[in-house]
């Protein structure tokens, strides 16, 4: 049915015939295309344009029309659209290491640094690839570090977590439970309503979406604590479609990964910025967590990231050879030679 509301549309937006020797390729994404990842989108879309002469023209669709973000890649295997933004993290079922790995990447503080770590996980492990079946992977994503955002109370001390109802992603809600706070995993859509009708007291987010989410109209503090955020698949195409395409625009989409991932890396950390500004401009009181708090939250992430991997085993995955592979890499970068796979850097 999802299928069939798509086509139409896309037909609503103007179904016209196909101007010969170029070839039409949908992108769909749940963002507006203001937002940081939009603009990535944006600039990448310039590039394929630009290097085929005309050849590939790239139609967007914003703001969900086309995918969901509970089921991107189910809805872009079938069709939905040709390439997409997917969000496994976020995944109903089918992805469960790849969930679980995102709470592996403690001691990584970069963009470049997360999207290594993925890229050597992925070629150690085939489970990675199993739950990414019939999808053509084009973009990696990882992101700014996240803060804790709060609504009416500050944040000085990992106790003053305790009893507040903060929107976090899946691999913290355990860590969180643990420091007495109340976790949910909604869709970031829905934060700013939540937290302007006092549904949720915060969220654990970056700076940029003070800006970019508009979180400083409805916040009155943020925690500089660095949160470890992790990296995955974040645009693909379909097996099908990529089977279709030429070999010159399979050569030219493959090309196009690293300019696509630089564009996110340059636009988040513009985001990043543009959101701590936003943050002074609404006087947002911005406080650091002490060093010992610091080192307190990065053991207990380490200990619960084990024990996702652990309770991978209830689906039948082993997850502690990703693990073990992740602290690994981890350790890599503590020892500033970045983050080689095997004896090939990345």
């Amino acid at each position: 049915m999802r299928a069939l509301l798509a086509l139409l549309i896309i037909c609503m937006a103007g179904c016209t015939q196909p101007t010969p020797g170029v070839t039409v390729l949908t992108y769909a994404s749940p963002f507006s295309p203001s937002h940081p990842f939009s603009r990535a989108d944006l600039a990448w879309m310039q590039w394929v344009e630009q290097q085929s002469n005309g050849a590939i023209d790239i139609q967007p669709y914003w703001s969900g029309s086309l995918l969901s973000s509970e089921h991107s890649m189910h809805e872009l295997r079938h069709g939905v659209a040709d390439i997409g933004l997917i969000t496994p993290i976020y995944a109903r079922g089918g992805a469960h290491l790849i969930r679980a790995q995102a709470g592996f990447y403690g001691g990584l503080e970069t963009f470049q640094q997360q999207t290594a770590m993925w890229r050597c996980l992925v070629a150690a492990e085939p489970q990675f690839k199993r739950e990414l079946h019939d999808l053509k992977i084009l973009a990696v994503q990882g992101g700014n570090l996240p803060g804790i955002v709060t609504r009416d109370r500050p944040v000085h001390s990992l106790d003053d977590l305790r009893g507040l109802r903060l929107r976090a992603p899946s691999e913290l809600l355990a860590v969180l439970e643990n420091l007495g706070a109340d976790p949910v995993d909604m869709p970031m859509g829905e934060v700013y309503s939540a937290l302007a009708k006092g549904v949720l007291d915060g969220v654990i987010a970056p700076p940029d979406t003070l800006r970019s989410l508009h979180f400083a109209e409805v916040a009155k503090y943020f925690n500089t604590i660095k949160i470890p955020r992790g990296a995955y698949a974040a645009r693909a195409m379909s097996e099908r479609r990529w089977r279709t395409l030429t070999d010159a625009q399979r050569d030219l989409l493959e090309r196009s990964t690293a300019v696509w991932e630089q564009a996110l890396a340059s636009e988040l950390l513009v985001a990043n910025e543009a959101g701590m500004a936003a943050g002074r401009e609404h006087n947002i009181e911005f406080h650091d967590m002490p060093s010992d708090q610091q080192a307190r939250f990065d053991a207990l992430y380490e200990r619960d990231g084990e024990v996702r991997a652990r309770e991978l085993a209830r689906f039948a995955i082993d997850g502690m050879p990703a693990y073990r592979l992740a602290r690994s890499l981890a350790a890599q970068v503590k020892d500033d030679t970045g983050i080689r796979c095997s004896r090939d850097e990345t």
